[in-house]
């Protein structure tokens, strides 16, 4: 090998303004998955995992820690899992006051994914 550590970790970090919020977004790689926090500020509230499982077209999905009835982290990571093909974690630390913000905040994720798939 040439001194490349395979599956090293690796961080990754971009901000975005949206509705009038700054919205950043971590991404942590992991070996043969990522976690990606979502927030404006730093706060980890919620967990939520999921993974392809080979039974079922749709990914696996458990809410780790955080409000049962916050349905946000374990739908993202649930889609982030069925578009990858990764393990996913996600943290969603955003309030859930406008019903457009979800929609926007994971299409500017769709969108990272695609510019710096590398990353994830």
């Amino acid at each position: 090998m040439n001194g490349a550590v395979p599956d090293a970790l690796s961080v990754h970090n971009f901000s975005e303004k949206i509705l009038e919020q700054v919205v950043h977004f971590h991404v942590l790689k992991l070996s043969g998955g990522f976690l990606l926090w979502v927030g404006s500020a730093p706060l980890l509230s919620n967990l939520a995992v999921s993974m392809s499982c080979r039974h079922d077209s749709m990914p696996l999905s458990t809410l780790v820690m955080g409000d049962p009835s916050n349905t946000a982290p374990n739908a993202l990571a649930q889609r982030l899992a069925k578009k990858t093909k990764k393990q996913v974690f996600v943290s969603y630390s955003l309030p859930m006051t406008d019903p457009n913000l979800s929609l926007l905040v994971e299409n500017r994720i769709k969108k990272e994914l695609e510019l710096h798939p590398e990353h994830f």
